[in-house]
Order: structure tokens, then C-alpha cells, then sequence
């Protein structure tokens, strides 16, 4: 069996390698190198601070599965249109998950879909620093990917993802991106991850309860639970840096550990209604059985939601949405559940039933279904 050969040396080398593909004059990442083939993922990652990053048992089960969910969802849509795709996996200093156990989930996602992948060109950039065990596992994975299925190991973290995208042919090419980490909110690598057609983003920040949230629950302030300024403002401006960096449409919702370990903010950034709700509707079919909750960053007293739609905390949300904007469509409702808060946009019919039944809001028409153009408003005697 080969040994996966890396692009440069993701200890000893600071540079990504780059070259020209002599039969098509275009700028290839690791010149040079034949396209790897990696076998498929075999078993779960291994628990604790390991490889090429930190591994959090109580949440990594949980970004891994949506990974691997979203890879599925937007693969079907890049193979479908028969252009060179790209996937890229960035992990910096303090990233949730590991280097080596969340490429090699990934490589065994692609694996199952072999079938999809021949004849198309995908390439898949890691970019990470740590032990040789990283090219080790990969390239011990090489032998049921397609051909046209390449995979380069880049030296560094996110902040190497504007060269290695750029060298990889990923400008205005389907671009699937995933960024963990120090470095992983940076304007340019946000800009690098929006420069796909039609690009896609999941991200894992740090996530600061607001103040509101850590008081009524009766938390002193420690390390995990209190934040400078700058570290707040970093971690509620994710959805802004995303709308700024390219992507029309974003989310983003906080998974908090029952066991008090510190809070990360999971963001998702597109361009396709489609996409979005595939990421919703993947957020909330995660196992209601994990020791995780979301929490709405939008939420000021910090409400932890178990993973399965209620829709109370929803018609809060609606009403106070209500509120503060005047009357809205069903339509526009549903949009603000999307992006706005965790939920999806068909929780809003439900929650909206519940408001119009107990009188809490009216609607216009009275009568007849509750479609999208139905006009929704707080009740005048609340």
C-alpha cells in the first residue's frame, strides 16, 4: 500500500507547495504529487485531547455527525453539476474536534459515496498541524476512493486556507469548508470560504453566554463562564462576519455541555434556502440522548433547549419578533425562525397555532389556512 503523501511537511515545512499541471496550465496544489485514494472510516474517534487537536467527548459526537450530514447533502448537489469540486477541513489551535479522527470521518463519508465521485474531480485539503500520525491514518484509507478524488495535507490552520483554496482551484468551483479554531472567524479565510459557486461554511468558534444568561442561572463568573469584551464581541459577531464575508444566508446556535464544560458556537453559512434547511433540519435529528443543549445566541436569559423542537420557546421568539418589528407574514416568520434563532422554518406553523389558539396574536385573514401571505400580529390587549 502507498504511504498518502503530504503537501509539504505539517511540522517542519511553512509553506504550502504549489505547481502547474503541464496538460492543463493550471495551478494544482502539491505539483507533482498523484491524486491519494483513502479507504473508508472504521470506527468511532478516539476520546480525549489527541493528534492534531482536542477532542471534547461530550460535543464532538455531535459536530461530527452534522459534518458528515452536510457533506452528504451538499455532495449531491456538486456532483450533480459536474464541475471540479472542493472540500476544505481547517483546524487551529483549540479545535473542537481532531485533526485525524474528523478528516478520516470525512474520507469515509466520501467513501460510501464512491459510486457518485468517479469520473468527477473532488479534492479534499486538510489543513492542520501535528504528528506524522495524521498522513499515517489517511493514507491508510487510500484505496477505495476514486481516482479523480485527491487529497492534500497543508501545514497550518485556518489562516493557510486563502493559499490553499486559491492553489486548489476552488475560486468560483463548489467549495464545502469546514473551520475549527484559532483563526477560524478571520476576514480572509471567512472571504476564502466564500469564493466557491456555490460555497458552503460550518464553523466552530468559542460561544459567551450573555450576562443575562450566566446570572439567572446562578453561575459565578469563571474562566469558562465570564469573557473579556473582546472575546464576547468575537463570538456574537460570527453571524455578521459571515454575512460580510460573502454568504446571504447564516445561522448559528450555541451547544452547551450539561457538564458545564465551556460553550461552543456552531455557525453555517449559504447562499440556497435548500442548504440551510438541510442544516436545521440535521441540527435537530441529532441524538436527543446526548449530553448536549442548544442555546439561541439571540436569547438574552440564555434558555437551554434540548434537542427536539419545542415550540414554546419558539412563540416567545415570535412574539418578541412581533413586537419589535409590527405584523409580519407567515413567510417572513419562518425566515426569521431560519436565520434568526435555532429552530426551522416548519416549527413556525406549529408555534403560531399555539399563539393564535391561547389568543396571545391575531391574524389576517381570521379564516381559512395559515399560508405564507396570512398576516400575523401580537393581540392589541397583551
Amino acid at each position: 500500500m502507498r504511504t498518502l503523501r503530504r503537501v509539504g511537511c505539517p511540522i517542519a515545512h511553512p509553506l504550502v507547495r504549489t505547481g502547474t499541471n503541464p496538460s492543463t496550465g493550471r495551478v494544482v496544489v502539491g505539483a507533482g504529487l498523484r491524486p491519494r485514494r483513502l479507504t473508508a472510516f472504521g470506527g468511532p474517534a478516539a476520546p480525549g485531547p489527541s493528534r492534531c487537536g482536542r477532542t471534547d467527548d461530550v460535543m464532538d459526537g455531535v459536530v461530527r455527525e452534522l459534518l458528515g450530514r452536510q457533506l452528504e447533502a451538499w455532495l449531491s448537489r456538486a456532483v450533480a453539476r459536474g464541475r471540479p469540486s472542493v472540500v476544505a477541513l481547517a483546524y487551529g489551535p483549540g479545535a473542537l474536534l481532531a485533526a485525524t479522527d474528523s478528516a478520516e470521518a470525512v474520507l469515509g463519508v466520501l467513501a460510501e459515496h464512491a459510486s457518485q465521485l468517479r469520473g468527477r474531480q473532488l479534492t479534499v485539503l486538510v489543513l492542520a498541524d501535528g504528528s506524522e500520525e495524521l498522513p499515517a491514518r489517511l493514507g491508510a484509507m487510500e484505496a477505495t476512493l476514486p481516482a479523480e478524488t485527491a487529497v492534500h495535507l497543508v501545514p497550518g490552520g485556518p489562516a493557510r486556507l486563502p493559499v490553499a483554496v486559491k492553489a486548489a482551484g476552488a475560486t468560483g468551483a463548489p467549495l464545502l469548508s469546514y473551520l475549527d479554531g484559532a483563526g477560524a472567524t478571520d476576514p480572509a479565510v471567512l472571504a476564502a470560504s466564500a469564493a466557491g459557486r456555490p460555497a458552503e461554511l460550518l464553523l466552530v468558534t468559542e460561544a459567551v453566554p450573555p450576562p443575562a444568561a450566566s446570572t439567572a442561572a446562578g453561575v459565578p463568573p469563571t474562566a469558562s463562564s465570564s469573557a473579556t469584551p473582546a472575546s464576547a464581541g468575537l463570538s456574537s459577531s460570527v453571524r455578521a462576519r459571515l454575512a460580510d464575508a460573502g454568504f446571504p444566508l447564516t445561522t448559528q446556535v450555541d451547544l452547551v455541555p450539561v457538564d458545564g464544560s465551556p460553550a461552543r458556537r456552531l455557525a453555517f453559512g449559504t447562499g440556497h434556502d435548500r442548504s440551510l434547511e438541510a442544516f436545521k433540519e440535521n441540527l435537530w435529528a441529532a441524538d436527543d440522548d446526548t449530553l448536549v443543549r442548544y442555546r439561541d445566541p439571540a436569547d438574552p436569559a440564555g434558555q437551554l433547549l434540548d434537542i427536539a423542537p419545542e415550540p414554546e420557546s419558539l412563540r416567545q421568539e415570535l412574539l418578541a419578533e412581533l413586537a419589535r418589528s409590527g405584523p409580519r407574514t407567515v413567510t417572513e416568520l419562518r425566515r426569521h425562525a431560519l436565520t434568526a434563532t435555532a429552530y426551522r422554518s416548519v416549527d413556525v406553523q406549529r408555534a403560531l397555532t399555539g399563539l393564535l389558539r391561547c389568543g396571545a396574536a391575531v391574524r389576517d385573514p381570521e379564516h381559512g389556512r395559515l399560508g405564507g401571505d396570512v398576516v400575523i400580529a401580537v393581540a392589541r390587549h397583551l
